[in-house]
């Protein structure tokens, strides 16, 4: 995966949107959070504190940033007397 962005989103005058947020959000797992984390980012730059494609995007880099670095729980809890996988953090 790349951070090009769709040629739409660069047209000037083009304002982000919570669906624009949202698009990107889609195919968030940990291998691709950082990239996905500066498209955001990218994407809402500029826009007002108080802009929901703003809010929402800063919502988004924050839960990317904590499945880069952590990782996420998949699965459900093994059964007894089963040992957990191994962490994927360490």
């Amino acid at each position: 995966m790349s951070e090009a962005e769709h040629p739409s989103r660069r047209q000037p005058g083009h304002e982000a949107t919570v669906e624009d947020v949202r698009q990107l959000m889609g195919a968030s797992t940990p291998h691709f959070a950082l990239q996905l984390r500066n498209r955001i980012a990218t994407l809402i730059r500029g826009l007002p504190p108080d802009h929901p494609a703003r809010l929402e995007g800063e919502r988004e880099i924050a839960r990317l940033e904590r499945i880069a670095y952590v990782g996420e729980v998949r699965g459900e809890p093994g059964e007894d007397g089963e040992r957990p996988l191994p962490s994927l953090d360490g």
